[in-house]
């Protein structure tokens, strides 16, 4: 993160360029992304795959903008959608849908139909109903539907219970108990391939003991699959692999991807990642003006025009997200709230922070490229923000403001 925004003669930077002047040139809130911090994250990961058959699958649920797209399409990668909406993003972008993984609990026929019309890569699977929804669906089209089901190795991601994924009390994939029954299901089903096996146990994992553990208990299963005659082209081992924040200390890309090639190094089946937060997490920012220094009998609080609308992680999660002032100043320090101006006590972006800053002073909310914008709504009527991306000196526009009318532009007035 500090090669990519950094100060310069007291003002932070993304790249080479200040925050200040994009402030200027786009107004605030305002996100903004390092070009050179998404590259770099992409080849980390290819770089721990060395000689391995791999596919790198973004998770476009982390920021589905379509210049980050682009760009990892243009790389090479692979996509892990959870919507239709995803996946006709991805399709936008200019990436082929024949490196698309469809993940989720909820699929609908419409979603079915639309990945089975672009060819997508596999559908992961999470419960026997969809699969034979699915069955069918494919069968009414005349077409085989790849599938792979999402196992639930029921491991402890040890992270927020809002982002495991993995325990047998979540929502989310098929019970390692039933697993087997279910593959003996599948490949007996007449429109459905069996193609792979796939497990994610949750976001923001800052260990590999469960990363690894969850591989030792999905490479068990593949072996015995293979014992029953059925064989796997790859084996999906989701995504999850945190960033720092605070003062975590997630392992190196090399050190996660090293861990699940040992765990799987008897397999020879192609792996599949599914990386988000890591690839786009701390590639961004949240630009954002102080309004309002309110000075308070017991706290004071800077007063923002960002919000929990435009930054929902803290309120939900109570996540933490360095603040930075965009300009250091030679004054003392006060310990701030910072706050938004939404109308609900949990719209904060940070408590208690130690900040040297005047009225109008611009803040960045560091580590926000992913689930950001991407979270985002239109509480209180409030337009999303601007998406920016940096390359070097070059500046550019990458998703323009909203404004208000458009967010009443479908409405109709009704009158008896």
């Amino acid at each position: 993160m500090a090669d990519y925004f950094s100060y310069q003669d007291s003002r932070l930077c993304v790249e080479q360029v200040p925050l200040a002047d994009i402030a200027q040139q786009f107004g605030t809130p305002c996100y903004v992304y390092s070009h050179t911090a998404l590259v770099d994250g992409y080849r980390q990961f290819e770089s721990a795959f060395a000689e391995r058959k791999h596919l790198i699958c973004y998770a476009v649920k982390a920021n589905p903008n379509l210049a980050i797209l682009h760009q990892f399409a243009w790389l090479g990668a692979g996509f892990d959608v959870v919507s239709g909406g995803e996946l006709q993003r991805v399709l936008a972008a200019g990436a082929g849908a024949g490196k698309v993984v469809f993940s989720g609990v909820g699929k609908t026929e419409a979603e079915m139909r639309l990945a089975l019309d672009t060819k997508i890569l596999c559908f992961n699977v999470e419960s026997g109903v969809e699969l034979l929804r699915l069955n069918k669906v494919a069968g009414s089209m005349g077409k085989i539907a790849p599938v792979s089901l999402r196992v639930n190795p029921d491991v402890d991601a040890m992270t927020h219970p809002y982002i495991a994924t993995g325990l047998r009390q979540n929502k989310f994939g098929v019970a390692y108990t039933e697993a087997l029954d279910l593959y003996r299901k599948a490949a007996e089903l007449p429109h459905l391939r069996v193609a792979g096996i796939g497990c994610h146990i949750g976001s923001q994992l800052t260990e590999t003991g469960p990363f690894v553990a969850a591989a030792e208990k999905i490479r068990a299963l593949v072996e015995k699959l293979s014992a029953e005659g059925v064989i796997l082209e790859h084996i999906d081992l989701g995504g999850g692999l945190g960033i720092r924040y605070h003062d975590e200390t997630p392992p190196s890309t090399t050190d996660y991807i090293g861990a699940l090639l040992t765990a799987m190094q008897s397999r020879s089946e192609k792996i599949i990642v599914e990386p988000g937060r890591a690839l786009v997490g701390n590639a961004g920012v949240l630009l954002t003006r102080v309004e309002y220094l309110k000075h308070g009998e017991e706290k004071n609080f800077a007063i923002v025009d960002a919000a929990m609308n435009d930054l929902m992680r803290p309120s939900l999660y109570d996540a933490w997200h360095h603040i930075q002032p965009v300009l250091r100043r030679a004054m003392p320090m006060q310990q701030y709230e910072v706050v938004g101006p939404v109308c609900e006590t949990g719209d904060f972006l940070g408590h208690a922070r130690e900040l040297a800053i005047v009225q109008g002073d611009l803040l960045a909310v560091m580590s926000a490229g992913a689930y950001g914008m991407s979270m985002s709504s239109n509480y209180n009527s409030r337009p999303r923000a601007a998406e920016v991306m940096v390359s070097g000196n070059v500046v550019q526009l990458i998703r323009e403001r909203e404004t208000v009318h458009q967010l009443f532009a479908g409405e109709k007035t009704f009158l008896l």
